[in-house]
């Protein structure tokens, strides 16, 4: 059984994206795949080999194709002025990424905002696509620690916190439920009100530094 076509197996991950997408990882199966797509079990498990595989090599994809976005738009706004406004400006555009992604992908920004990775990938996928899925995190966290290089010239674990509430909590705080929202054509688009509201929140939390490296939390003794 030949190997599909690189463009027909993008076309055969678009519809897993999809099935995922509008009915959570438990509706992703090889035969459903099979019926929707119109490529038959024998020619997805010849490409993929196991659903496990399949579902790394899915969330692989989109992740990455995300992070790239995300490292475009950081490359571009702290190329526009130097100093202090870039790197706010630069952490606002990786916060916004969620919004600009749906425009290109909407499968993909709806599973990867509604999906936890933990829920799509199991203890069964494979080595290789482990690594690379490691190697992926590292990309983020040196982007992560690359902004807080930018904000406050450090890079420690504070910083990279601080960096996270934005790009990483408040997106999937005010995006969620519009990623989520029923469509009826497929498409998904963030509102240009809750882009303008995040923008601001993320303004307004960059408007604290984090805390100094030699603050410890403080605990409890029982005394006054």
């Amino acid at each position: 059984m030949p190997r599909p076509r690189t463009h027909d197996l993008d076309r055969l991950l678009d519809t897993a994206e999809r099935l995922i997408s509008d009915g959570g990882p438990e509706r992703l199966t090889i035969r459903r795949l099979a019926t929707e797509s119109g490529v038959s079990n024998g020619a997805i498990y010849h490409a993929f080999g196991s659903l496990a595989t399949l579902r790394g090599r899915l969330w692989l994809r989109a992740a990455t194709e995300f992070l790239e976005l995300q490292k475009e738009l950081v490359d571009e706004a702290l190329g526009e002025l130097p100093g202090l406004d870039a790197a706010v400006n630069a952490v606002a555009a990786a916060a916004d990424t969620p919004a600009a992604f749906a425009n290109r992908r909407p499968a993909a920004a709806r599973m990867l905002m509604t999906v936890r990775r933990d829920q799509l990938l199991g203890p069964e996928l494979p080595t290789e696509l482990a690594d690379e899925l490691i190697g992926l995190d590292r990309r983020l966290v040196s982007l992560m620690r690359r902004l807080s290089q930018a904000l406050w010239n450090r890079r420690d674990g504070a910083g990279v916190d601080v960096i996270t509430t934005c790009v990483v909590d408040l997106p999937t705080a005010l995006f969620r439920r519009e990623l989520t929202a029923p469509t009826t054509d497929g498409t998904t688009q963030i509102s240009a009100d809750a882009r303008r509201r995040l923008d601001a929140a993320v303004r307004a939390v960059l408007a604290f530094p984090p805390p100094d490296r030699r603050e410890r939390p403080r605990t409890s003794s029982g005394k006054d």
